[in-house]
């Protein structure tokens, strides 16, 4: 080695810094991957969570108004609330609630659960939207002023959430519920005779015998039970870009 040159690096000095630098960018990458980690087990967790407190929220509901003697059910996987024909009848072309004092009750005694199970624990926190859900049975509806079956179906969901927040106390308003980013946590959709209940008419369950021991309802018990209305549970999730940030640095 010349010691006369001050500037002179070793072969081995520069393998030694260049082994540092490494090391210092291995590191980084290592925290910065541990972080995203960490990012994207936290948004599994926030998804997992959503999901239990829609179940919860769900069973809670259901086990409420059946010991009221109102027997709803849950399907589609735990996300939607079904409301029989019998608990909540709509005549044939018909989109108003039954001025019944039995139909009419039901509808409230289900206002109030839901608003009372949905404040419960700050749940609506987790949830992104709850759809009212009109249906119809296959029957053609000719009324071209409300666009056959599906405005039947759908001024059949608007006609329960009207009279919720028509005939509800004021503290039991729906309508003022928001859901996790401040906007309005009911919608209202309609489906027509899209959407029927397995094994009546046009359903596709009917050829397994496990759903459908009996095979197809008949036409009138078919009809009958798809006028109805279902309340479907949306949970809110991570945003698109956080998924694409974990995925930009793991590629």
């Amino acid at each position: 080695m010349d010691e006369e040159n001050p500037y002179w690096i070793s072969f081995s000095d520069i393998m030694a810094g260049l082994l540092v630098i490494f090391v210092l960018a291995a590191v980084a990458l290592i925290l910065e991957l541990t972080q995203k980690s960490e990012q994207w087990d936290e948004a599994i967790r926030e998804i997992a969570k959503a999901e239990q407190v829609r179940k919860d929220l769900l069973r809670e509901i259901e086990q409420e108004l059946n010991a009221m003697n109102i027997p709803v059910k849950i399907s589609d996987n735990d996300t939607v609330l079904r409301i029989p024909e019998d608990v909540l009848t709509f005549a044939q072309g018909r989109f108003d609630i039954p001025d019944d004092a039995r139909s009419q009750q039901n509808a409230l005694d289900i206002g109030r659960v839901l608003f009372n199970s949905i404040t419960k624990e700050e749940r609506w926190k987790y949830l992104d939207t709850i759809f009212v859900e009109g249906h119809t049975d296959p029957v053609p509806f000719r009324n071209n002023a409300i666009k056959g079956n599906w405005g039947l179906s759908t001024f059949r969901a608007i006609s329960v959430w009207n009279y919720w927040n028509e005939a509800m106390a004021e503290n039991y308003r729906l309508d003022a519920l928001t859901n996790h980013v401040g906007k309005p946590l009911f919608s209202v959709s309609g489906f027509a005779e899209t959407r029927p209940i397995p094994c009546s008419l046009g359903s596709t369950e009917v050829a397994d015998s496990s759903i459908c021991p009996d095979g197809v309802m008949t036409a009138e018990e078919s009809h009958s039970k798809n006028r109805r209305i279902d309340i479907r549970f949306t949970v809110r999730r991570p945003a698109l870009e956080e998924y694409q940030a974990v995925k930009q640095v793991i590629n």
